[in-house]
């Protein structure tokens, strides 16, 4: 996460990954405007092109050649990316409202989320097609459906294509192409293969010239799929097409590529839409009923312009769009947008060839292929080629603030938190902002907190109910991650994991935060973002949030003093020094965050690895700690900084034994041996290397794969224990019942021997 170095002061929320929106990201990362904020909020972390998604089908490309990581661009852009579904709009109070979050803050609002397939008109669709849109869902649609055919081993199987559009034209002969050679390569009959391409209109590509319709009804009928035109699928059902005309096609697989619309959610938000639930935009693409509201590609119906829906024109939208929202935050005249008359579009026959369309042109060729693949390797490498980026320094925003239109209390408020701030008590945030931050805060209420937030004080006042003892713990880090809410889950957690790894309940926190300065709506959303997410593991938890305290700083960072309760005889209480020899070592979660977080910082991690790492940082440890004793652990500690060979030494040295790790047993984190290879490591990794002096024969593992990682220090990291070898495997498949997918058995105890290093490393 950068630092912030200017006052944040307006906020553009980006509504979906799609082709218009990656061009704004990476045209403000090129210009940044001083304190203005992004924030990309999406359901998925890599957005596929659809230029290439043919080519990904019929098995030309693979991946990440197709699909751009929007975690890496918006580090690039300097912007936060938010993962989550968007349910509506609450146009009065300037908010998004998610799915899994608090509602989002915007200035300007701009949307590009492609269109959704309208299934609710034809019965029986819902239940029984694969539908292509949304595109940046298709790739686990395309998944499942290749994985049903590989399964598919009696009689012929009859593959349909509803839509005969470019897109389903396409689509099609990409299909058969690869399903052709994986039925092949599994020694299958090629001729049990059938496929079927059905359009309403009575011509295939209508939005194309006759020759490029000629061309692909040649090329249909020479690879045998069925034509079936003039034929408007009016109810499916299972294994079967029913027709307007009458006609009914058998199908095992059905693809719809046709009757796309707006998102459902579009239809409360009070904004003009079309006929179909698009939003209708002005020339500058700018919502006709909401100047705040911008909206570019599928999305979006230009009410001066009647194009198709053609990712040609989101690309190129995107500059505009860009150009505009900066031009709208600054209060100036907005720049109208004026979309070609024609276009080229090059579409591919399933094999390497393809055919150029425009206007009344059409040509074909091997050739084209090639320029196509060019042409689309480029638009890649624009997203995903970031070298230049430290030469793209954001200016630091001046007295009078930037080029944005302000109020004279926001400017006065931007002055303010540039200047020279104070120290000690008057670098506290605001009262106002954290009444207003943390007055919709909904704590969980115990009994034995006699002083809290429902009643603030100079301290808070708990009870230790009788028969108790009293454990305290504090844990304190700067955010890594550009979502405040994210980060506060994950640092509520972190400073969880001592109290469940020694057997404790939590009882109360006190938070620790700091916010970097600036206008205060974008201080108290921030606040209210982070505490949200601190306070909803909080409560899991049962653990009461009591009082804290909110600083001003350059970043932002949370912790938390937790006080625990345990049985005052100790009974249950795991320390980290029990251990017995002969018991095996259970790690409940994958390790590799310090690598990851390093690599995401440099632009060097995959947004997939980043994202499956905060999703396992944000797994409480809780019910783990629970299953471990119940499964008579002998000693536990959760993994932090220290990293596993850090923890494992404390845990001998305590315990007066030696232990064996398994390299190859480690869990790890996806892309954490491909970061770690690449030597990225955390900043504190030196400091854990000196402990390799406790590992016996370390010169030979120097080389392992695996060998760095021991070292890594972990945020939020799994739990570490020993368990009786006989209730191990029961542990380790009770673990993974409870979520815990990749428990495992690491390694065992040994007894304590005569040399002085502790830990032997094993394969």
């Amino acid at each position: 996460m950068k630092p912030q170095t200017q006052a944040i002061a307006r906020d553009i929320i980006l509504v979906g990954g799609g082709h218009s929106h990656v061009g704004v990201l990476k045209r403000f990362a090129m210009q940044p405007e001083p304190g203005l904020r992004l924030t990309l909020i999406c359901t998925d972390v890599h957005t596929p092109y659809s230029g290439m998604l043919p080519g990904y089908v019929a098995g030309h490309y693979d991946y990440d050649a197709v699909h751009i990581d929007l975690s890496r661009l918006a580090v690039f852009a300097g912007a936060r990316l938010y993962r989550d579904e968007v349910m509506g709009l609450d146009r009065a109070g300037r908010q998004v409202l998610c799915r899994n979050r608090p509602p989002v803050p915007y200035d300007r609002l701009s949307i590009n989320i492609g269109s959704t397939p309208q299934l609710a008109g034809v019965p029986g669709a819902q239940q029984h097609v694969v539908p292509v849109k949304p595109i940046h869902q298709f790739n686990q649609r395309w998944l499942a459906l290749l994985g049903r055919v590989q399964q598919h081993s009696q009689g012929v199987l009859r593959v349909a294509v509803v839509g005969a559009g470019a897109g389903g034209v396409e689509l099609l002969l990409a299909m058969q192409y690869r399903l052709l050679r994986e039925f092949k390569a599994l020694g299958r009959d090629a001729d049990l293969l059938q496929f079927h391409l059905l359009g309403a209109e009575p011509t295939i590509l209508p939005t194309h010239n006759p020759r490029v319709r000629q061309h692909f009804m040649r090329v249909l009928a020479e690879r045998g799929v069925m034509v079936h035109l003039g034929s408007e699928v009016i109810q499916v059902e299972a294994n079967r097409l029913v027709c307007a005309n009458g006609q009914v096609v058998q199908a095992d697989e059905i693809m719809w590529v046709t009757q796309a619309g707006g998102a459902p959610w579009l239809q409360d938000t009070g904004l003009a839409l079309d006929v179909n639930g698009f939003l209708v935009v002005n020339d500058c693409l700018q919502s006709i009923s909401d100047p705040l509201v911008f909206a570019a590609g599928d999305i979006a119906t230009m009410e001066n312009y009647p194009l198709p829906k053609a990712g040609v024109f989101a690309v190129r939208q995107g500059r505009p769009l860009a150009d505009n929202l900066r031009l709208s935050v600054a209060g100036k005249k907005l720049k109208p947008y004026h979309p070609q008359s024609s276009w080229l579009a090059l579409i591919s026959t399933g094999d390497r060839y393809a055919v150029a369309s425009r206007g009344t042109l059409g040509f074909a060729g091997q050739w084209v292929w090639l320029w196509k693949d060019w042409i689309d390797r480029r638009f890649m490498r624009k997203f995903s080629d970031f070298e230049s980026m430290s030469s793209h320094a954001v200016p630091a925003i001046g007295a009078a603030g930037s080029g944005l239109a302000l109020n004279q209390e926001e400017s006065m408020q931007a002055i303010s938190a540039i200047a020279m701030r104070c120290g000690g008590c008057g670098a506290k945030v605001g009262a106002s902002v954290l009444t207003r931050a943390l007055g919709n805060l909904h704590i969980v209420e115990r009994d034995d907190v006699l002083v809290g937030l429902h009643s603030p004080d100079d301290a808070a006042v708990v009870r230790v109910p009788p028969g108790k003892a009293m454990m305290h713990s504090v844990d304190f880090f700067r955010s890594f991650v550009d979502d405040p809410y994210i980060f506060g889950k994950i640092a509520a957690n972190h400073a969880l994991g001592d109290i469940f790894a020694m057997g404790g309940e939590a009882q109360s926190a006190t938070a620790i935060a700091t916010v970097p300065p600036g206008l205060e709506a974008k201080v108290e959303d921030v606040l209210f973002q982070m505490m949200t997410g601190a306070v909803e593991v909080l409560n899991e938890a049962g653990c009461a949030l009591v009082g804290g305290h909110t600083g001003e700083g350059h970043e932002l960072a949370l912790g938390f003093a937790i006080n625990g309760l345990i049985d005052d005889n100790l009974a249950h209480l795991t320390r980290k020094g029990g251990m017995q020899s002969g018991d095996v070592l259970i790690l409940t979660k994958p390790i590799g965050t310090g690598t990851l977080f390093a690599a995401h910082a440099r632009l060097q991690a995959r947004g997939r690895w980043i994202d499956a790492a905060l999703q396992s940082m944000m797994q409480s440890n809780r019910l783990g700690a629970q299953c471990l004793r119940a499964h008579r652990a002998t000693a536990c500690t959760d993994l932090t900084g220290f990293g596993l060979l850090g923890h494992l030494v404390e845990m001998t040295k305590s315990s007066g034994v030696d232990a064996e790790i398994s390299l190859s047993a480690l869990p790890m984190l996806d892309g954490a041996l491909d970061t770690v290879a690449a030597g990225i490591v955390s900043s504190l990794q030196p400091a854990n290397v000196r402990l390799r002096r406790a590992l016996r024969d370390q010169p030979a593992w120097i080389n392992h794969p695996r060998y760095p990682l021991i070292f890594d220090p972990q945020t939020a990291g799994g739990l570490l224990a020993s368990v009786p070898a006989d209730r191990a495997e029961s542990c380790v498949a009770a673990l993974r019942e409870l979520g815990y997918e990749n428990a495992g058995i690491i390694g065992r105890v040994l007894p304590q021997g005569d040399v002085l290093e502790p830990i032997v490393l094993v394969n």
